[in-house]
């Protein structure tokens, strides 16, 4: 079962994706693709850590190729956060000619050895402003690479307000 958990800033889809997998059995692993690059991304990855602490995840670092994860067969994957994996995919030292391509193919690799995959995804775009440059391209690239792992998915949840609203397949 593939879900994309997605939803504005703060808005509660990171605790409702791991509730997602608080009652899987067998290895849960949460693939964590945000650099510790700063202050921010530390407190970020901090708050992260602390909530997932004793509900039994094993954390892997993946910043780019996330098919080359290596997970244990039939196990429960959280990925954390699909807009961090794609930024990484276009702006690191050696970054991807086909991001989007990358990053749905590096999914659907994981699929095939996952039980269950909830990924976790930011919404842009929607803020009506007009970016330059890199941003607007990140902007681009992101609505793609949800817009593909919508499509592959099972279950499609938007965090809205902290309420769970499916907009493809059913609640969890």
């Amino acid at each position: 079962m593939i879900t994309l958990v997605t939803g504005g800033s703060k808005c509660g889809r990171s605790s409702y994706a791991e509730g997602l997998l608080q009652g899987a059995e067998g290895a849960k692993i949460y693939i964590a693709t945000m650099m510790p690059y700063g202050e921010e991304a530390q407190i970020t990855i901090s708050r992260h850590r602390e909530m997932r602490r004793g509900k039994g995840f094993e954390t892997v670092e993946r910043y780019t190729d996330i098919g080359g994860a290596v997970i244990p067969l039939g196990s429960s994957v959280l990925i954390e956060d699909i807009g961090n994996l794609c930024a990484n995919e276009m702006f690191c030292e050696e970054p991807a000619d086909d991001p989007c391509g990358r990053i749905v193919s590096g999914i659907k690799a994981l699929a095939e050895k996952a039980e269950d995959i909830v990924m976790v995804t930011s919404q842009t775009g929607s803020d009506g402003i007009d970016y330059d440059g890199g941003t607007a391209e990140y902007i681009k690239v992101l609505g793609q690479v949800n817009a593909a792992l919508a499509q592959t998915a099972d279950n499609v949840i938007e965090c809205v307000y902290g309420i769970p609203v499916a907009l493809k397949g059913k609640i969890g």
